[in-house]
């Protein structure tokens, strides 16, 4: 406290700053006033929260670190509880997806440029680290179609501008890079700047990647030479028709390898309908047909090259494969290769992370559980630092393997480790097995893996029934990967619709309101067991005020007309937030409708009309009957939409207070808000003087009336909703519902229900009662209704004093 009063003292004398300046403008007896309105009730006065206090909040105890670090390993809580009913489902579900994922590794590393061996080794790092790190017991990080293909995008610029580099280092650069951001991301908790990433451009990344997968991978399944697959899609389907006619035996495998694989898919699907029962068993079949496809043709491919020599094959396959982790070793990394890669690190980590949170969110809804989107990322960041170290690249969340793991039966994360094992088993005892898979049929494996990746029609439907807006950014992301780049896509459809937003918040909306008076009928009351069939006015009861546009614009019937509360009083509705990007709109909203439905109350002051500035708007405005126009009273904010103001929006209210005061002069107007709840938004508004009537204007707080809405206080002994055992309710028989203050009863008395009808609740007089918002900011109300009556009852008040 003295510290305080000692920077109080020398931002005073020293700086000239007066803390208490605001103070100032407050009437002096307030909370008289309130007192002599309230008694018996209490007051409440509302203490602004001090700059101390808000980087004190700032500051973790010691319990949230203690939170952090734990958080930080999630596994901790469920391995103890870990039992042999979990261990028997997770064994089935990871030798599953370990069969599915070996193939898709194999296949997907192609697309990165480097040997399939490379892909079961970053497949192997997501599977034994997720565990530790992750809250989705459904996901499973490995090699996918799109990071493989922007790996190998990167791999190429790389090794065109330099040419120093093998692969492996330059994909071993990018996955420690990637991690290590992706780590700090995680680890200062910052998983909701994910959000600010918008759907549509990366629905349309996504289905530019599939389109950019397919379009490089269809020659290498028709066996199509002298194909560049490195150009931008476009030039990749034009130099494939060019090359149809020299087709050759590797499209039978990699045509009839799309065939089965979209065959056993459909007939699957087509049996889960026709044998529900069954359905866990066709969907395991459905899941597997990667695994038999790759062994089918593999046996083929054998049958048909194994007394071909070396390089003379009938058909190109992938021939050999190194046993075991021969690539396991620490990274070398030089600074200027990360000077090369660090320019691609935006949207390899952008996609990375947006791919796995969508697919874990996507899992949890599924399965009724809820993902740390931090906790994800931090996962993800550790599986792709580590992920070098045993030979691998950049490695995200698969769907299409956390389908299968799901569908499966999976019961915690640790199912990983057993899909680690089969990953080890192909490693150590299938590369010669490997040897003789076609790449036609991995090139198949891809394009048949990746057409789920394009939007559907129905969807894109969707998208211009929702929002034309963003349907045509969608269009244009999607246009750009294809002539352009995947980078040149992600980063022009995020820029659009972040504009988009801008422009959507500069220009949103507000709404001037008017009052209708309401009746309230339900079926219910019109015909009952004992009511016989009454009138539509006895069926009537009073309802609240409501508040709709004056314009009659919206939902709303446009046959029934608003009114305006009180001559001179207007409502103000803000659809949004109120920030410095939409408050000259909403401020220039607000002084040209105002004065446009009101008067002044005495003259400008101007002595000839030349003295008028040459820019004054009022000049122009033609308002024919002028005189019948009431005086402005009062402007009621609903700021329900609103959390948090800043200086400039603030300031922007200060200006149009100035302007209408000077217009309404020698009167001043009253600024009444609705639903401001942010108590750093209260303190705003209230050092610019809004929230209680100015002590400078007598006349304005004479006549103020202030209106308080008080309640019953909670005991000691109550908890956080109060005493729900000590509460009863009296029914009429009118059929009526009125809400007010419960009534207490006695703990030890019983409660008595009269026959259905209205609920009549009154205080008690042993109750001890207080104000529900503080008295000393009137000007704030807890709903628009209170701020209303009060602009009303005081507007009223004006208008009596100057007629007597």
């Amino acid at each position: 406290m003295a510290l305080r009063r000692v920077s109080d003292l020398f931002l005073r004398k020293v700086l000239g700053i007066d803390v208490n300046e605001h103070y100032g403008t407050i009437p002096a007896d307030l909370d008289k006033r309130a007192r002599d309105t309230l008694d018996p009730a209490d007051i409440y006065l509302e203490e602004e929260p001090s700059v101390a206090a808000w980087f004190k909040e700032l500051m973790p105890s010691g319990r949230g670190v203690i939170t952090y670090v734990a958080g930080l390993f999630p596994s901790a809580s469920w391995i103890k509880r870990y039992n042999i009913r979990w261990l028997a489902g997770d064994l089935v579900a990871g030798i599953t997806i370990g069969l599915v994922v070996v193939p898709q590794a194999l296949a997907y590393a192609s697309l990165a440029d480097l040997t399939p061996p490379y892909g079961l080794y970053t497949s192997f790092t997501g599977a034994i680290l997720y565990w530790v790190f992750g809250t989705s017991k459904d996901i499973v990080i490995g090699t996918t179609a799109v990071g493989s293909l922007l790996v190998g995008q990167v791999i190429n610029r790389v090794t065109l501008e330099t040419g120093d580099y093998t692969h492996e280092q330059i994909a071993h650069c990018l996955s420690m890079m990637t991690g290590a951001i992706l780590l700090f991301l995680g680890l200062i908790r910052l998983g909701w700047v994910i959000e600010f990433i918008p759907y549509i451009p990366i629905s349309a990344f996504v289905t530019g990647a599939g389109i950019t997968i397919m379009s490089t991978q269809i020659p290498t399944a028709l066996g199509l030479p002298g194909v560049n697959t490195r150009v931008p899609p476009y030039e990749v389907i034009v130099q494939t028709f060019r090359a149809l006619p020299k087709i050759q035996a590797d499209a039978a495998i990699g045509i009839s390898s799309i065939l089965l694989l979209f065959g056993i898919r459909g007939i699957c699907t087509k049996m889960e309908q026709v044998q529900p029962d069954r359905r866990r068993m066709w969907s395991s079949i459905s899941s597997l047909r990667l695994t038999f496809t790759m062994l089918l043709f593999t046996l083929i491919s054998y049958l048909a090259n194994r007394t071909s020599k070396e390089g003379f094959h009938k058909f190109r396959i992938v021939g050999h494969i190194e046993r075991g982790f021969q690539r396991a070793a620490v990274p070398q990394v030089e600074m200027k290769l990360i000077k090369h890669v660090v320019s691609e690190l935006p949207a390899v980590a952008i996609i990375l992370v947006i791919e796995h949170i969508a697919i874990a969110k996507a899992m949890g809804r599924m399965y009724s559980y809820t993902i740390n989107p931090s906790q994800e990322i931090v996962a993800l960041g550790a599986a792709n630092l580590l992920s070098p170290f045993v030979g691998g690249y950049v490695c995200t969340g698969s769907f299409g393997a956390s389908a299968v793991l799901s569908k499966a039966g999976v019961r915690t994360p640790l199912a990983g480790l057993f899909s680690a094992g089969v990953l080890v088993l192909a490693l150590y005892a299938l590369t010669g097995v490997f040897f003789y898979i076609p790449k036609a049929a991995l090139a198949g494996l891809i394009i048949h893996a990746v057409c789920n990746l394009l939007t559907p029609p129905r969807s894109l439907y969707k998208y211009w029934q929702i929002s034309p807006v963003e349907f045509l950014i969608w269009v244009i992301g999607v246009t750009l990967a294809i002539f352009v780049s995947l980078e040149t896509s992600i980063y022009v459809g995020t820029a659009l619709s972040i504009v988009l937003v801008l422009v959507r918040l500069a220009r949103t909306r507000g709404t001037f309101l008017g009052v209708v008076k309401t009746k309230r009928v339900s079926s219910w009351q019109k015909v009952g067991p004992d009511r016989g069939h009454p009138t539509s006015n006895e069926a009537w009861r009073s309802g609240p005020d409501a508040f709709m546009p004056v314009d009659r614009s919206g939902s709303m019937n446009p046959n029934i007309k608003p009114r305006s509360p009180y001559p001179g009083v207007f409502i103000y509705q803000l659809h949004e937030g109120f920030n410095y990007t939409n408050q000259a709109y909403h401020i220039d909203t607000l002084s040209k409708y105002i004065k446009q439905h009101t008067q002044r109350q005495s003259d400008e002051g101007f002595e000839k009309e030349s003295d008028r500035l040459w820019n004054d708007a009022e000049a122009t405005i033609s308002r024919p009957n002028s005189y019948l126009l009431p005086y402005l009273r009062a402007v009621v904010l609903d700021f329900g939409a609103v959390n948090h103001v800043d200086i400039t929006s603030v300031q922007g209210l200060m200006d149009l207070r100035y302007q209408l005061d000077k217009y309404s002069a020698p009167d001043s107007v009253e600024w009444h808000f609705a639903n401001v709840h942010n108590r750093w938004t209260r303190r705003a508004l209230g050092v610019a003087g809004f929230g209680y009537p100015a002590a400078q204007n007598s006349e304005a707080a004479r006549n103020w009336r202030p209106i308080y809405s008080i309640a019953a206080t909670l005991s000691e002994k109550e908890g956080p909703f109060g005493d729900e055992n000590r509460w009863t309710a009296n029914i009429d028989t009118d059929g009526e519902r009125t809400q007010g203050a419960a009534t207490p009863v006695a703990d030890d008395s019983t409660s008595t229900a009269t026959p259905r009808g209205r609920e009549v609740l009154s205080g008690s007089d042993n109750m001890r009662m207080a104000a529900i918002h503080a008295v000393n900011r009137p000007f704030f109300h807890g709903d628009l209704c209170s701020a209303v009556e009060c602009a009303v009852i005081d507007a009223q008040n004006k208008s009596t004093s100057a007629i007597v």
